[in-house]
């Protein structure tokens, strides 16, 4: 997560991972969250330095930007899931 320490990414990315939970309409725990938030933070900053060549910063724009990440981390899971 951009400029945030490690504490820091670990209550960020649990609260974004908790608000895609309630966002996706899914039942996780939280260790699941915290992981959906920081991974799906790392996704969604990826794609947005690919896409528009620069990322949110600072403590709200880390956790819009793990919402939307974790988001599509539980969309994509679902869509693989579903297929099996």
């Amino acid at each position: 997560m951009e400029g945030l320490g490690w504490f820091a990414a670990i209550i960020v990315g649990g609260l974004a991972g908790w608000i895609a939970e309630k966002i996706m309409g899914g039942d996780h725990g939280l260790l699941t969250n915290i992981i959906l938030g920081i991974v799906g933070a790392v996704v969604a900053n990826f794609l947005l330095v690919l896409i528009v060549g620069s990322t949110l910063t600072g403590w709200i724009g880390q956790l819009i930007v793990g919402i939307i990440g974790a988001c599509i981390l539980i969309f994509a899971w679902r869509a693989i899931k579903g297929r099996t």
